[in-house]
């Protein structure tokens, strides 16, 4: 079987577990061998997903983002090393703050999109000012330059200082000196207010079937996560890094070092300017993804083999990383495994009482999390603290998924008969929370 024809039966897979619909991209040496296009772009009118399909990119708009601070580097109209206090005068610490530091989330500032009242105000249209004024009153998290922590806000403040610097909208910048330099004619900075031909409507999954998600007015994502774009306008992007297109080549060098460590597990991470930097199957790897209401996206470079994959999915639920993993793996004929529609097995609900209870656990670089897990009327339930509770079905006596979710659960027993700890498996990644009580 081809490489192209393994990768067709994988995201088929993955159509059919339900957690992806969506456009595929896979290039190596400047040729692309694998792009095609899965399930409806809109649902209600029976639309497909096509290579020109419009989808939300989410954090994959941070590269952009960072892409235009160089620019106007290069132009003169700014300098990484200042102070975000010469472009954002009132802001509160500014002086100790450059724009290095945002642009490599070292800053310190509070994500505004996991304030406990974000949620509640994600449907207010807001102008960049009144965003920046959610958080700019917060208290720093570190000192400036002290370590890493992704944040939103820092991205924010850089559309802003993108906006002061250039005397034009962070929309019409972008457009202007990155997008158009680089042919990307079907991208931009995404205002549901517009019609916009061959836009994706994203979608979530619940047992019932697919929903839309709760309203987030495009005026907050800002130059954090803004953006909209499709598989073949991402692919002239990863080309036009390797050219003087968009950004010198001295620009392009600072965009990709591996400027500051991100945490301290292995294999090492690096944060660039709107990149994550690593090594994936013994290559070196440029990488960033995204997530907003309905839509997942991710884009990876490997740039010894001029590769790339890129993935976008209008179903808010699927793990897009594993799907960069996996077809990653394809490429470079490393192992894989086929996505599966989860099967649920007849389990004996007295099972259920040796997971009951409240466990703690961290993501690295997020917030600490309390996962509860109940049981009912002889079926398992967990949530998120503050969150609504989803039934969980067992695939084996201590293996569990979601139906609604890309997510599955393993519980380890200790000798007292109830589970210590339980592994979350999202994303291609393991998370342990441990039982409190």
């Amino acid at each position: 079987m081809s490489t192209a024809s393994k990768m067709a039966e994988y995201l088929q897979a993955y159509l059919e577990t339900g957690f992806f619909m969506g456009s595929a991209l896979v290039a190596c040496a400047g040729e692309v061998i694998f792009h095609q296009s899965y399930g409806m772009a809109n649902l209600e009118h029976g639309v497909l997903n096509t290579s020109q399909t419009k989808f939300r990119i989410a954090s994959l708009t941070k590269p952009f983002t960072a892409a235009a601070v160089l620019k106007l580097q290069e132009q003169g109209l700014l300098d990484v090393r200042h102070s975000i206090s010469a472009y954002v005068p009132n802001y509160p610490n500014g002086e100790q703050i450059t724009i290095h530091h945002l642009l490599t989330n070292t800053a310190g500032i509070p994500n505004f999109t996991s304030f406990p009242d974000a949620e509640k105000k994600q449907p207010l249209k807001v102008t960049l000012d009144e965003l920046i004024s959610w958080f700019s009153d917060k208290p720093l998290h570190f000192v400036p330059g002290e370590r890493y922590r992704p944040t939103n806000s820092g991205y924010v403040l850089l559309a802003k200082i993108i906006e002061v610097a250039s005397g034009q909208s962070y929309a019409d910048y972008l457009r202007q000196h990155i997008l158009e330099p680089a042919n990307m004619l079907n991208s931009g900075y995404d205002q549901q207010e517009l019609v916009l031909p061959h836009r994706a409507s994203g979608y979530l999954l619940t047992e019932a079937g697919y929903r839309n998600p709760p309203f987030w007015d495009m005026s907050q994502p800002s130059g954090a996560g803004g953006m909209y774009s499709t598989t073949e306008d991402l692919y002239k992007w990863d080309q036009a890094l390797y050219t003087d297109a968009v950004l010198n080549e001295h620009s392009r060098n600072i965009m990709f070092s591996p400027l500051v460590r991100v945490g301290s597990s292995e294999p090492k991470e690096y944060c660039g300017y709107g990149w994550s930097i690593d090594t994936h199957y013994g290559r070196d790897r440029q990488m960033w993804y995204g997530a907003i209401h309905g839509f997942r996206a991710i884009l990876s470079r490997y740039p010894s083999e001029k590769a790339v994959v890129i993935a976008l999915s209008n179903v808010g639920d699927v793990s897009i990383e594993r799907i960069e993993n996996d077809l990653a793996a394809i490429l470079f004929n490393e192992p894989y495994r086929m996505p599966t529609p989860p099967q649920a097995i007849n389990l004996d609900s007295a099972v259920y009482e040796a997971y009951v209870g409240e466990y703690s656990g961290a993501y690295e670089f997020a917030p600490k999390y309390n996962l509860i897990i109940t049981t009912e009327s002889k079926r398992i339930f967990m949530n998120f603290t503050g969150e609504d509770r989803m039934e969980i079905f067992p695939a084996s006596s201590t293996q569990f998924f979601l139906k609604v979710l890309d997510l599955q659960l393993t519980f380890k027993v200790d000798e007292t008969g109830k589970a210590s700890n339980v592994i979350i498996h999202q994303n291609g990644r393991d998370s342990v929370a441990t039982r409190m009580n």
